[in-house]
This record gives C-alpha cells, structure tokens and sequence, in this order.
C-alpha cells in the first residue's frame, strides 16, 4: 500500500495566529484565560490548550468579571462584543483576518442598504457572527435550490458574501444562481473563501484517479475538513474523516493501493504523523509528499499581546 501526502494540509495562518493568541494570553495574564467557543475547530488543540490555563465557554455570563477572554478565529457578532464589556470582561479578538474581512464587507453592503445573501451553513459558528452584523438584512443561503427560491425587497439592491470554508464547486453552483437572478447583484471587493480552503480543496482534486481511498484528519465540527472529505467522496471512492490514528478501522484499506491523506486547516501536525505511522503498521510500504501551492502568509497578533 503506497500513501500519498497532500500539502498543503493542516495549519492555516489564521488557526496559527489563533492558538499563538491562546498561548501568548495565558503566558501574558496567567491561568485561567477564558476563551469563547472553541478557539478553532479541532479537540486535539483545544484539549492541548485546556491543559496549558485556558477554559473554553459558550456562555459569557459564566466568567468572573474582570477576566479576559479570547474571541476565536470563527468571529463573533458586534452584541458579543457589547455583552463582554457589560460584564466587565477584558476581550481579545483572535478572529481570523479573513474573516473579519467578510464582517467588514457585511457592514459595507448594509450602510449601503443592500440586502445580504450569505452563502453558507446557517448553523455555524462564523456564519453566526457575520449575521449578527446586519441581522435584518442578512439571509443564508445554503444551496442552489434555496438560491432559487429565496426573495429580497429589491432585486436590484442585493448583495452577496461567502462563508470562508465553503467547498469551492458547491459555492459556485449557488453563486452562479444568485448572478442569474439578481443581475445587479454586487459581489466583494476580492474572493471571501480563504486561500487556505481553496489550496486544501486543490490539493484533492490534483490527486483525483490516483488514489483508492481518502483519509482526511480533521474534526468532525470543521467545515473545511467536511468540505474535504466530501470532495475525496466526489471523486467516487470511500473517504474517511478521521480525529487521529485511533479512528482508523483496519478493513477500510482490504484490496486498497493507494491512500490519500489530506489535513484540515485546523488539524496539528502532530496527528497527520500519528495516521502516517498507523498506516506503516499496517502495511504502508512508501509515503510520498505531493508539492502544492505554497503558503507563505502570517498575520500579526492581536494588539493586546504584541
């Protein structure tokens, strides 16, 4: 059995910035150092974070006053920012840059009285905090079928924003719709799906017809490790999206040549080596890293720990 690596793969710039910002906190302020929401979508990090001072919470009533708390790198909606200061809390944004990007630009369409289509899952944490920018102006939309069907005040004054971690196709498909309908339709300054998400999704498609069976390392609540393992599915053989090494089931690679391996934007390193070495022990006889795109990109941490 042969195994080809993808890269990139794993870490981001903005899931790098976000764990550093967690570390640098509790380094800085001492321990606890609260933190709203998982920092980033994987439970080998937070876990690994948990164990150096932070505590992860849902909700802000529940951190004594005076505390900091750390943003985390989905976004949070503008009320969020307001209840940490009615709470005495000290808050620290570590929301990716580029998603702040897309915050900006819903702020942006909606001064200009423009209705939101923002493509994306309803019920997650990032699309959570871009409506809260304009909630009465802002409508999710999913897929092409609701594209379709959705209906705005005026056709003429519609505007559209992505969820960064989308799959590129699907994004499109319902892009292409909403153009269709709202000729007018006005589209951001740049592309809102982060370089990360699109470099990871190219990455896949290059290996399509050459591998038998997918493995994508990533947790099961981040988009962008779905929208990968969904894409080694389209290509029409298994894929698995799996934590780490102890989720891999030996019968998956009976009569398999070949496996890919991809890593989600949040996923550490640490757990692409752990499936590597499950793999060799059960039969992988070469790895074999496949170049992509580079990734050079660092943002700045937030000003309160520079």
């Amino acid at each position: 059995m042969k195994v080809l690596l993808c890269r990139p793969r794993g870490f981001c710039a903005g899931v790098e910035r976000a764990i550093e910002t967690v570390e640098r906190a509790i380094a800085k302020f001492g321990r606890p150092v609260y933190v709203r929401h998982e920092i980033v979508h994987n439970k080998v990090v937070v876990q690994d974070l948990e164990g150096k001072g932070a505590i992860f919470v849902e909700d802000l009533a529940t951190i004594p006053a005076g505390s900091n708390v750390i943003f985390s790198a989905h976004g949070v909606a503008p009320d969020v920012f307001a209840q940490a200061k009615r709470l005495s809390l000290k808050a620290i944004d570590a929301t990716c840059p580029l998603v702040t990007k897309v915050h900006v630009e819903s702020r942006r369409f909606a001064a200009r009285g423009l209705t939101i289509l923002l493509i994306g899952h309803e019920d997650h944490v990032e699309v959570e905090g871009v409506v809260g920018e304009a909630p009465d102006r802002t409508i999710v939309v999913a897929t092409p079928e609701e594209a379709e069907a959705v209906q705005v005040p005026d056709p003429e004054k519609v505007a559209v924003l992505t969820q960064t971690t989308l799959s590129i196709d699907e994004a499109m498909r319902v892009m292409n719709v909403l153009k269709r309908r709202f000729p007018k339709l006005h589209t951001p300054r740049k592309e809102d799906i982060c370089y990360a998400t699109t470099n990871r999704q190219s990455a896949v498609k290059s290996l399509r017809g050459r591998v038998d069976l997918w493995l994508v390392i990533g947790d099961r609540m981040s988009s962008n490790s779905n929208r990968l393992r969904e894409l080694g599915a389209d290509s029409g053989v298994p894929a698995h999206l799996v934590l780490g090494a102890a989720e891999i089931d030996a019968a998956w690679f009976r009569g398999i040549g070949t496996v890919g391996i991809t890593s989600g934007a949040s996923t550490p390193e640490s757990s692409v080596a752990a499936v590597v070495d499950r793999l060799r022990a059960l039969g992988a006889t070469s790895v074999e890293e496949i170049a992509g795109e580079p990734e050079l990109i660092e943002f700045s941490l937030p000003l309160e720990l520079r």
